[in-house]
């Protein structure tokens, strides 16, 4: 695509339709340039921040006609480069439409914004005894918006769902300006098709987001965290299936390699609350909730039963909110602390539950062969495991060209054990060259003939899941 470049007219039309403080441009844009994704850095023309519905459609419209790359973005806190602006063009900045505009808990639903913050809005609905259960790890930074493009999870998944389950009704700017809803306010709609679900996780690339109303729940009465070291790791995926076949459906089921938990230790991320035993290979955190703390205990005791036929040592059980934050602030901080160890490589692999056993042991196969060293870590009560593949010692070319045959291997892998190669991460721009592993080539052509019609132009997030 031939874009047109930023040039003094447009600044002067932005900045005729947003407050001079919303348009940055020079040594402000590199701060929108780069997210948790490697190492990569791609630096907008111009950052625009708008504040309300009326002003993204005065932007995209201009764009569109002007033929100006439009990269929504916000918190840029992703892992699969979906909000940096590869052609560069304007980044569009979301983090001011940050409101909580409703909450109406006579049909437990709220209204939200793009910009507002995952963890913030999770604390003022539990002030009122509701939640919202997707909680990606970088909940304390990560935006909603950001949320809805990846159809974000975390680790309640397993038993509460991802995005799209909560997400009833999106308003949303199409890049020619024109602003709809795109479902109803209701749990059943069978009316046409559906468009609120096809939004989410298309990460940008249809439109744009401006407010979103979201199904909530009532919070549970009682919390129990139990964190299982196991001596040998696909023992610990083995007992994952064990739990779940059970009848035990934890609210969390999470997956950490030991390295990961040293790692934490060693960048200084967090206090480790709990020994790290030198026979330990890995930990299953498993966090029960409900409205009965006796049947919580008692569900505690029975996953203990299940998991003595492997090598364990001693369990932990956190009963109080200080002891399971101590704990949950391990499993969150992994992610920060092996990016600060070294520069590296996350796949977002998932896989049916009870394959899991099966990916890892691959996954470690794979390394061995083209010796690179991966941490894994994850929610491993819904088969997702994030692989996080260190450069460490390895030379450049090892890093930029042998690493993409492992990594397409180990998606050929998911995809043959009945997964896929993004549970949560996106494609973005760092995935979308191994598209063809899940995808025939009729099945990305629809999604490609789906992107023309909501963009023909192809101005907003061009260069993302596919090239067009």
């Amino acid at each position: 695509m031939n874009y047109t470049r930023i040039n003094k007219t447009h600044i002067k039309y932005f900045k005729q339709i947003l407050n001079d403080n919303n348009v940055y441009f020079g040594e402000e844009c590199k701060h929108y340039a780069s997210d948790h994704t490697e190492n990569l850095v791609f630096v907008p023309e111009l950052v625009l921040s708008p504040s309300s519905t009326t002003e993204v459609a005065k932007i995209l419209k201009y764009c569109n006609k002007h033929s100006i790359p439009v990269t929504p973005s916000a918190a840029l806190t992703g892992l699969s480069g979906g909000a940096l602006p590869i052609f560069g063009g304007i980044s569009l900045s979301m983090i001011k439409m940050n409101k909580l505009i409703s909450i109406d808990e006579a049909n437990f639903q709220a209204i939200v914004q793009p910009g507002l913050i995952n963890e913030e809005f999770q604390s003022i609905l539990k002030k009122k005894n509701l939640f919202y259960p997707p909680d990606p790890a970088s909940k304390g930074s990560c935006t909603l918006g950001g949320n809805f493009a990846l159809n974000a999870g975390g680790p309640k998944a397993v038993k509460y769902g991802v995005t799209s389950n909560y997400v009833l009704n999106f308003e949303i700017v199409l890049p020619n300006g024109d602003i709809f809803w795109t479902g109803a306010n209701t749990l059943k709609n069978a009316t046409g098709y559906n468009l609120t679900q096809l939004i989410v996780g298309s990460e940008g690339t249809l439109g744009v987001v401006t407010q979103a109303v979201v199904k909530i729940l009532p919070l549970p009465n009682h919390r129990l965290l139990i964190l299982i070291p196991f001596e040998i790791n696909l023992e610990a995926c083995k007992a994952v299936s064990d739990i779940m076949y059970n009848n035990i459906l934890p609210s969390s089921l999470e997956f950490m390699e030991k390295d990961a938990v040293v790692f934490v230790q060693d960048q200084n991320y967090a206090n480790i609350p709990f020994s790290i035993d030198d026979k330990t290979d890995s930990f299953l955190l498993i966090e029960l909730d409900g409205s009965s703390k006796k049947k919580l205990f008692e569900e505690a005791e029975k996953i203990y039963d299940l998991t003595r036929k492997y090598s364990c040592s001693e369990v932990i059980v956190a009963d109080n909110d200080i002891e399971q934050e101590r704990i949950w602030k391990v499993r969150r901080s992994i992610g920060l602390a092996v990016k600060a160890f070294s520069v590296y490589k996350e796949e977002d692999t998932v896989v049916p539950r009870a394959n899991l056993v099966k990916l890892l042991e691959g996954v470690k196969i794979i390394g061995n062969k083209y010796n690179f060293k991966s941490i894994c870590y994850g929610h491993a009560g819904d088969g997702n495991l994030h692989v996080n593949i260190l450069k460490d010692g390895l030379t450049n070319h090892q890093w930029d060209v042998v690493l993409n045959k492992a990594i397409r291997e180990i998606f050929q892998l998911c995809v043959k054990l009945g997964g896929t190669i993004s549970g949560e991460h996106g494609i973005g721009f760092v995935q979308k060259k191994y598209m063809d592993i899940p995808f025939t080539p009729s099945n990305l052509d629809l999604q490609k003939k789906i992107k023309k019609i909501f963009d023909p132009n192809n101005i907003l997030n061009p260069g993302k899941i596919f090239d067009i």
